[in-house]
C-alpha cells in the first residue's frame, strides 16, 4: 500500500469502512439509514466498529484518520447524510441497498439485469429512499443502487439514475413483477430494463440504438 497516493488509499479506506460499518449495524438490527433518517444517537457503537476496524485494518485506519482527522469528524458527516442521502453523499460514487435474502454477489451475475431510474436533482432523494426500504423489505429484487453527488467521470449526464435489479432477465414474470411494485411506488413513467450482458459488453443507449431489453 506505500505505493498507493494518499487520496486514493483514503478513498479505499472509506469504502470498506462503510461496508464494515453498514453490515455490522444491519447485523445489530438498526441499518445506518434507520439511525441517521431518524436521527438516533450511535455515537458509541460508532466508536466500536471503527475501533474494531482500526485494529484490523490499521493502515486504512490510518488513512481515514489523515484525511478525516478524527472518529467523530467522520460520525458527523454520516449524521449529515454521507452514505445514506445520494446529493449528501460526496466520498462514493454510489449507494448500495441488498435485499434481505440477496447475494451481494448476484448483481454481477450475467444473468442479472436492472431496471432504470434517471432522475434530476431534486427528486432522487425521496425516490431513492422509497427503492431503498422496499428493497430493504425484500418487496423488490435483489438490490438497488443509487448514483451520488460525487462528480462521476464515467456518467453520461448530470441526472442521478437508481438501478433496481432482478437476478434472472429470463424470468419475464419477475422482471414485470418488480416494475408492477416500481409503478405503484409512484413510478409510473416508462422505464427500460437492462440486461448485465449488455454493460458488461460496454453497450449503451445512443441516437438510433438502444440497449434495454424490457420497457414498460
Amino acid at each position: 500500500m506505500a505505493d498507493v497516493e494518499p487520496e486514493a488509499l483514503a478513498d479505499v479506506a472509506y469504502g470498506i469502512f462503510e461496508i464494515v460499518l453498514n453490515r455490522e449495524l444491519r447485523a445489530a438490527g438498526h441499518p445506518l439509514f434507520r439511525l441517521v433518517e431518524e436521527q438516533v444517537d450511535f455515537a458509541d457503537d460508532f466508536i466500536r466498529i471503527f475501533s474494531e476496524f482500526a485494529d484490523e485494518y490499521p493502515l486504512l485506519a490510518e488513512a481515514l484518520l489523515e484525511r478525516y482527522l478524527t472518529p467523530d469528524a467522520i460520525y458527523a458527516m454520516l449524521c449529515a447524510g454521507e452514505g445514506v442521502i445520494p446529493t449528501r453523499t460526496t466520498l462514493m460514487y454510489w449507494i448500495v441497498q441488498d435485499a434481505p435474502e440477496g447475494r451481494p454477489d448476484a448483481v454481477d451475475d450475467e444473468l442479472a439485469g436492472k431496471w432504470l431510474i434517471f432522475l434530476e436533482k431534486d427528486r432522487v432523494d425521496q425516490a431513492w429512499q422509497r427503492v431503498r426500504d422496499l428493497t430493504y423489505q425484500g418487496v423488490l429484487g435483489i438490490s438497488a443502487k443509487v448514483s451520488t453527488a460525487k462528480p462521476n467521470p464515467d456518467a453520461r449526464d448530470d441526472r442521478f439514475v437508481v438501478y433496481v435489479y432482478t437476478p434472472d432477465w429470463q424470468d419475464e414474470g419477475d422482471v414485470m413483477r418488480v416494475r408492477e411494485e416500481l409503478r405503484s411506488a409512484g413510478f409510473v413513467d416508462r422505464l427500460g430494463y437492462k440486461r448485465n450482458l449488455e454493460t458488461f459488453r460496454g453497450e449503451y443507449s445512443k441516437k438510433g440504438k438502444k440497449v434495454t431489453y424490457y420497457s414498460s
